[in-house]
């Protein structure tokens, strides 16, 4: 169950982390940032472009910041499953 959430907590860190990356104009260029942000793409799954506002901030903040909920939510639900 841990291990579960621990995953779940992990991606939506990533999530987190690259939107907060974007947020503070971060060097698009640099290694890290191209590290987590091939990361956070996949991982953000459909949730990018879901909701179209024409403010960029705006966008990034619903595209992983959903994608980092949903995984938290999603993780606890298989976690208390896996625990029955």
């Amino acid at each position: 169950m841990r291990v579960i959430t621990g995953i779940g907590a992990v991606f939506a860190f990533i999530e987190l982390l690259y939107m907060v990356m974007v947020l503070a104009g971060a060097n698009a260029g640099n290694g890290f940032f191209i590290f987590i942000q091939a990361l956070a793409k996949p991982l953000a799954l459909f949730w990018p472009g879901l909701f179209p506002v024409s403010d960029p901030n705006l966008a990034v903040i619903l595209d992983y910041g959903l994608a980092a909920a949903f995984w938290v939510i999603l993780a606890g639900v298989i976690a208390r499953f896996a625990a029955r």
